[in-house]
């Protein structure tokens, strides 16, 4: 019984340790109760004061340490979006994934913060602001699913969660939303690199909805309305530059060299503006 369950468990063994090491984590800090939670979280934050002091370590730390809520509210998501991609890329892949999302995006963000700062167009304060969690490398993961996205579908997929993506970060406050934005485009780039095709079963259709939906609730947590809005236009952009391409390479080649030259103003008389 027990190597059965090891066998089924084993391609997705790193979603399974993460889930672990992070449900102990978080049942340990609820034990030890609020002070000494408050003080890991500020301990292992990655934040402006943490890292100019060469705390390092808190990259790594931070990824499992959440402060997202209960547990059995985002726990489920997450455990659907590393499974899939994990199922998908394989486990290497997957870590490739996150940490580009959870380090990079936690680096370039500081880079930004630190320049906001220095500039004074942020307070010095922001250089103690808590920030632990797993939303960076969720975000990245969310992204890097691009490439297996069947290729129908793929440009409403881009669309929409590059458009929710820009949205949060338009209307958000916080640099979070920049930094889950980031994270989303580090994935992005690291699809780019991936295979392209994956074989999709019913129960990997179903993880994928469940993770997409935990996706876009990480990404949108700011404004979802206006990330709702955001994304139906983007997936619509989308969809629509693709027919029209397809519709232009439908065209004689005398036809679609015209378009695509009054589309750049390359037929237009001399002196007049298009």
């Amino acid at each position: 019984m027990l190597s059965r369950t090891v066998t089924w468990l084993a391609p997705v063994r790193i979603t399974v340790a993460y889930a672990a090491i992070v449900t102990g984590v978080t049942v340990v800090l609820y034990a030890l109760g609020p002070q000494v939670q408050d003080r890991v979280i500020r301990h292992l934050s990655t934040n402006l004061h943490n890292l100019s002091h060469g705390h390092f370590d808190t990259l790594l730390g931070s990824a499992f340490v959440v402060e997202a809520g209960p547990i059995y509210v985002w726990l489920p998501g997450l455990v659907c979006l590393l499974a899939v991609a994990e199922l998908i890329y394989h486990s290497g892949l997957l870590v490739v994934a996150f940490a580009a999302g959870h380090i990079g995006a936690t680096l370039l963000v500081a880079a930004g913060l630190t320049a906001a700062v220095e500039m004074g167009w942020l307070p010095i304060s922001i250089s103690r602001a808590t920030d632990v969690g797993m939303s960076y490398g969720a975000a990245a993961v969310l992204g890097s699913l691009t490439a297996a996205i069947p290729r129908r579908w793929r440009p409403a997929w881009i669309g929409w969660f590059v458009a929710v993506g820009v949205a949060v970060v338009a209307v958000g406050h916080e640099f979070t939303d920049v930094g889950h934005a980031v994270a989303l485009g580090l994935g992005m780039l690291v699809a780019t690199r991936l295979r392209r095709f994956a074989h999709w079963t019913t129960a990997r259709l179903v993880l994928l909805c469940v993770a997409a939906a935990f996706g876009y609730l990480v990404l949108a947590s700011t404004d979802p309305l206006i990330a709702t809005a955001a994304g139906l236009a983007g997936a619509t952009l989308g969809e629509g530059c693709v027919r029209a391409r397809a519709r232009l390479r439908n065209l004689p080649a005398g036809q679609a060299r015209a378009v695509v030259a009054a589309s750049n103003g390359c037929g237009a008389p001399a002196g007049h503006r298009l």
